[in-house]
């Protein structure tokens, strides 16, 4: 197993920057889904910050340059690029890669995410948490593979979630027509999609230099958690009753954006693709002496269930945004 962080480092104190310390990404070039808040803030300044030229992907262009700004003047470097993607819609994330032109591209990060809304759907008729979590990141990862290619080796990341602990893969109803709507159920399914992505997409790419990763930052207060109310969590078994986590305290999204990093940067992946990280360390596979929603759930990387799903989906990227 890749060891951790955590063995090295004092608790607490594992950050994105500690992970990206002596790291010269000059030259680079990232892209950073929802870089206008939360996570996705901490992860695109941490790759700035390492001499990384970032693209922030956002939805909010006004809280994008804010944070380009923002960026630019604690890091002491130029601001980072802000280009509109909304990833409720194919035909934004098309026209995003190709505003993004030919350029190599070393790490596309999928951190953008959507957690426990009501029952809606996309421009393209995905239930939109399938959409955000797994359509959405497929489908920028799909359109962007030349770019990643040019800078080979390129590494992709998805953020995951532990919440797909939660859900049982369900290929014959993935947006929810004909089964009842649970809005964490269907986070979790949406995540345990996006840890599928990841094995068939690195199994499909690897030799062209190509991997992806799904990544869980761990428990991190941001606005990701907009549709979920105290209860809620409390009934999930994410909080206590005094609102700390079972695993000890919500992390900074310093501490959260860790894993990302050290998934996209780490030399001990190198060839490696298809993985589920956790605390800066390959996760175990699941066993009921590991508290749940920790570790990975062995369905959630299944080589088989990973290309049956591609099979079944790939169509529907491909197709989607086109008709604009």
């Amino acid at each position: 197993m890749t060891k951790s962080r955590s063995e090295s480092l004092p608790v607490g104190e594992i950050t994105a920057d500690s992970i990206l310390q002596g790291v010269d990404l000059s030259g680079q070039a990232a892209i950073v889904t929802g870089a206008s808040s939360g996570l996705g803030i901490a992860i695109a300044s941490a790759l700035a910050g390492a001499g990384a030229d970032v693209t922030l992907a956002v939805r909010d262009i006004v809280a994008g340059e804010k944070v380009a700004q923002s960026i630019s003047r604690s890091r002491g470097v130029k601001a980072p690029d802000v280009a509109y993607i909304d990833l409720l819609s194919a035909t934004s994330i098309r026209a995003f890669v190709d505003n993004f032109g030919d350029r190599p591209l070393k790490y596309l990060i999928n951190n953008a995410g959507l957690m426990a809304p009501p029952l809606t759907y996309s421009a393209d008729e995905f239930e939109s948490q399938m959409a955000v979590n797994y359509f959405s990141p497929f489908l920028l990862s799909e359109l962007l593979l030349t770019n990643l290619q040019a800078a080979s080796p390129a590494r992709v990341i998805t953020v995951s979630s532990g919440s797909h602990h939660l859900s049982e893969l369900r290929m014959d109803d993935l947006h929810y027509r004909r089964r009842p709507y649970e809005k964490f159920e269907a986070y979790g399914h949406a995540k345990l999609c996006a840890n599928l992505l990841a094995v068939e997409y690195s199994r499909r790419y690897t030799e062209s230099g190509v991997v992806m990763h799904a990544v869980t930052p761990g428990g991190v207060a941001t606005n990701l958690a907009r549709h979920t109310s105290f209860e809620d969590a409390l009934k999930q078994g994410w909080i206590k009753e005094d609102g700390t986590l079972p695993g000890g305290p919500l992390r900074s999204i310093e501490q959260g954006a860790a894993s990302p990093i050290w998934a996209a940067v780490s030399p001990e992946l190198e060839g490696r693709g298809g993985l589920y990280i956790e605390d800066c360390a390959v996760a175990p596979i699941w066993n009921p002496s590991i508290p749940k929603c920790y570790g990975v759930t062995a369905k959630s990387i299944d080589p088989d269930d990973a290309r049956q799903l591609w099979e079944m989906t790939y169509p529907l990227i491909e197709s989607a945004g086109r008709h604009a």
